[in-house]
Parts: structure tokens; sequence; C-alpha cells
């Protein structure tokens, strides 16, 4: 697993080649924080952190990162943009179809006939990109108790 955060954020926006602003620390310091992070949690949580950031200069700063392979972007169907530091490594996620929650799965490793297309159209294949679906241990449980799973992941 490759992790922005394994190094201090300033070291890593310089390893980069990235201009260092408080912005983009802040950013970095959210998204280690908060991984699989909205662009709204990751603004209250810079906001937070340094007082005030624009909603453009929030994606100014993701879209920077994202760009110099600094953060990850993913978007499951029907659901916000995201972001990681887990980069380059090709792993998966996994997402809750009730309350939408995210984690990440390590990709598949031995026999993976999924992962494997029955034509490549002469493609130099290099990643594959697999989204898993179903319901969180938190949503099964709330199904009983209707009222358990929005205290559960607050």
């Amino acid at each position: 697993m490759l992790a922005v955060m394994a190094s201090e954020p300033l070291q890593v926006l310089r390893e980069h080649g990235l201009q260092v602003t408080a912005q983009r620390l802040a950013v970095l310091r959210a998204v280690a924080r908060h991984p699989h992070a909205t662009v709204e949690q990751i603004l209250a949580a810079v906001r937070a952190d340094i007082g005030t950031l624009s909603r453009q200069s929030a994606y100014d700063a993701l879209n920077v990162l994202v760009e110099h392979g600094v953060l990850q972007r993913i978007q499951p169907v029907g659901s916000p943009a995201r972001f990681e530091d887990r980069v380059g490594d090709n792993h998966h996620h996994l997402v809750c179809r009730s309350c939408g929650d995210l984690v990440d799965v390590d990709c598949a490793v031995g026999y993976t006939p999924c992962l494997t297309p029955a034509q490549d159209w002469s493609y130099d294949i290099d990643e594959a990109e697999v989204v898993y679906w179903g319901t969180c241990p938190v949503c099964q449980s709330a199904r009983s108790a209707p009222d358990s799973r929005e205290e559960a992941h607050a």
C-alpha cells in the first residue's frame, strides 16, 4: 500500500514538484484523516484546521493533487467524488448501498477470471477498476432497529 501520509505532507508536495501552500497542506492532512472523503467533508475539515478556504480553492487543490498522483479520485456510480491518499497499488472499493460507506479492498490474487477480458482489442491493459457493492454490517443491523443506523455512522 502506498499512502501519501507515510511522509510529511510538506515533503510529499516537494517530492511531486508542487508548490507548498497552506491550502494544499491542509487538504492533504484532511484526506489523510478522512479517507474516502467528499469535497464537502474535506472542505469542512480544512476550514476547521486553517479557518477559511473557498470551495474553488478546495477543488483546485484536489485537482492538482490528483493530477500529480498524490491523491486518487474515486466516484462510484450514484455517489459524489471522493478522495484518498492510497495511490499506486490498484486496489478496489466496497460500497454500502444503504449508507454509502466505502472501504478499501486489496486487489484480487490468484485466478481472477472476471479481471481478464474476453477480448483486449490489442490494448496494453495496465489496470482494472472494480467496485463491490453490498450492505455494511451497521446497515444490516439497522434493518431490525431503524434508528440505529444514523447513530452508528455518526
